[in-house]
């Protein structure tokens, strides 16, 4: 079969909306008529990135309706509801290698991680998550990155308990998602850095307790200030240099002692280049510095997600800001990239 997608077909190019030529699902693989699909910055990084093999195919967070599986696939069938993702259900150690999914542009295959500015997806089943018919196909996307992605490294990476200290460099869609939470265990305070009020602001409505604009003051005395020496755990869903090496310090210090550990800066925003650290953080206060890869468990964390929002706990409705048409993916990455968007667009298909 013919769909559309969007492709990259060289490095140095914008991408353009284009056929595939989409073959059967195979062993393992599963065929997705997408509904709905999230805008990332992920795929800003990814299109500046001479390393990825081109033509390559965009998007990676999405939600549709199952209409093909291949053999020896169990957790889905035609006419099933699912999330596509970029996080395999079944656990795996190491790093997967890109396994080419059959799928061609202009004769050549075609690559990526996952794919999801398309129409039509077919992927490694693996990364299909089956989802109740009865919720919502729109606002559900976003669970397959933004969600898995600031939820997981709090729930999952960090383990964050009631009363803990959370601070979370971005509030933008994963940021948001981080602190929403951190709220949602109790983290106290939970505080939102960013350089724009308005993004400060709407962070207030997903439970950030306290916010700090980088632009005007200095965000590490800042949260020193609110949590009395340091917070206990610290994201960074930006990947700026400054973002990436102003974490580890705005955590609290640990000292000489078995069980005397500092706090824990995460990273969860893609990495823009090398950063410089100071050692005197990991070795006189025993601080930590991390990355958080989409840590979550999708069959079972996805779940979770979904009955959150059912619960009126976890608003994605509110999260999605802006809504595009696929003709007008271009608008929705310029509008990204120019910061305009608060919390999450998606493009419905």
């Amino acid at each position: 079969m013919k769909t559309q997608a969007a492709v990259q077909p060289a490095f140095g190019q914008t991408f353009v909306l284009d056929e595939l030529d989409v073959p059967d699902p195979g062993p393992g693989q599963a065929l997705v008529k997408l509904i709905s699909t999230g805008i990332c910055h992920s795929q800003i990084h990814q299109m500046h990135n001479p390393a990825l093999p081109r033509p390559w195919l965009l998007g990676h967070e999405a939600t549709g309706v199952v209409t093909g599986v291949g053999r020896g696939v169990a957790h889905l069938k035609e006419g099933d509801h699912a999330v596509v993702t970029w996080v395999h259900r079944t656990p795996y150690r190491g790093r997967r290698p890109l396994q080419p999914t059959g799928v061609k542009y202009k004769g050549k295959p075609a690559h990526g991680i996952v794919y999801a500015w398309a129409r039509d997806v077919l992927a490694d089943a693996d990364l299909v998550v089956r989802i109740p018919h009865d919720a919502p196909t729109d606002v559900t996307c976003i669970i397959g990155c933004a969600v898995l992605t600031g939820a997981g490294a709090v729930m999952n990476t960090v383990k964050a308990r009631p009363g803990e200290s959370v601070a979370v460099f971005g509030a933008g869609g994963v940021g948001l998602c981080a602190i929403q939470t951190a709220a949602l265990l109790q983290a106290h305070p939970v505080i939102a850095v960013d350089l724009a009020d308005d993004k400060l602001e709407f962070a207030r409505e997903f439970g950030a307790t306290h916010t700090v604009n980088a632009s005007k003051t200095d965000p590490v005395e800042a949260i020193a200030d609110v949590t009395g020496g340091g917070a206990d755990y610290v994201f960074d869903a930006v990947g700026a240099k400054a973002t990436m090496e102003q974490i580890l310090p705005a955590t609290r210090g640990g000292g000489p002692g078995a069980d005397n550990h500092g706090g824990i800066a995460v990273l969860i925003g893609m990495p823009s280049g090398p950063i410089t650290l100071d050692p005197a953080h990991f070795m006189f206060s025993q601080r930590q510095y991390r990355g958080s890869l989409g840590a979550t468990y999708p069959d079972s964390d996805f779940q979770m997600f979904l009955r959150w929002y059912r619960e009126g706990r976890f608003p994605l409705d509110k999260l999605v800001t802006r809504r595009y048409r696929f003709e007008q993916l271009h608008e929705a990455c310029e509008a990204l990239e120019r910061g305009e968007i608060l919390g999450r667009a998606i493009v419905e298909l």
